[in-house]
C-alpha cells in the first residue's frame, strides 16, 4: 500500500522500506512499535505536533526512547513556551490520526525540528502516515525530505546521561 508519505519519498527518488505490523489500539506506544518492527527504540522516531507560544504549530521528531524537552523545542523554534497540540486538533491540522502522524504529506507543511542525534543511526523508522505501517530510511534522506531543522530536543535529568 502506498501512503501520501510513500508518494512524497518516491517523488524525491528517496529509497525507503516499509514495515507493517498489527496495531493494538490499546497500546500505541513507540516502544511497542519498535518491538513489532524489530528495531531498537532509539531508531524509531515519533512525530509530535506541538504549539509554540500559543500560536505556531511545529513538528517535533525524536526517538520513542526519549522524552521531549518543551523548553528546548521552544528555543529551537524561536519561542518561549511549547506544548503538545490537543489530540482532538491533530487530525484536522495534519490529516493524520494519533499513531500515524508524520511530517511527510501532512495537510500543512509545519516547520519540523528533529532531535540532532538522528544522524548517529544508519537507519531510522518513522510513521508512514497510518497506524500499522512504518517507513525505514537513512537519516540524511529523512532530513532532506522533511526539510527539518536539527536541534537538541531531549529532556535530561540530573544524573542521567543523554
Amino acid at each position: 500500500m502506498k501512503t501520501n508519505a510513500c508518494r512524497l519519498l518516491d517523488s524525491l527518488s528517496i529509497a525507503y522500506e516499509t514495515r507493517e505490523y498489527t496495531v493494538d489500539p490499546e497500546d500505541l506506544s513507540g516502544e511497542t512499535v519498535a518491538r513489532k518492527i524489530n528495531l531498537p527504540a532509539e531508531q524509531v522516531y515519533k512525530t509530535l505536533l506541538c504549539r509554540v507560544d500559543g500560536s505556531e504549530n511545529v513538528f517535533a521528531v525524536l526517538s520513542v526512547a526519549d522524552a521531549l524537552d518543551f523548553k528546548k523545542l521552544a528555543r529551537a523554534a524561536g519561542g518561549r513556551h511549547a506544548e503538545l497540540v490537543p489530540i482532538k486538533e491533530v487530525q484536522p491540522l495534519t490529516g493524520y490520526i494519533r499513531g500515524g502522524v508524520t511530517v511527510f504529506g501532512a495537510k500543512k507543511a509545519f516547520p519540523a525540528y528533529v532531535e540532532e542525534t538522528i544522524e548517529l543511526h544508519p537507519l531510522i523508522s518513522v510513521s508512514a502516515g497510518m497506524r500499522g505501517m512504518q517507513l525505514l530510511l537513512a537519516p540524511a534522506d529523512y532530513l532532506r525530505a522533511s526539510q527539518a531543522t536539527l536541534a537538541d530536543l531531549i529532556r535530561t535529568h540530573a544524573g542521567e546521561t543523554a
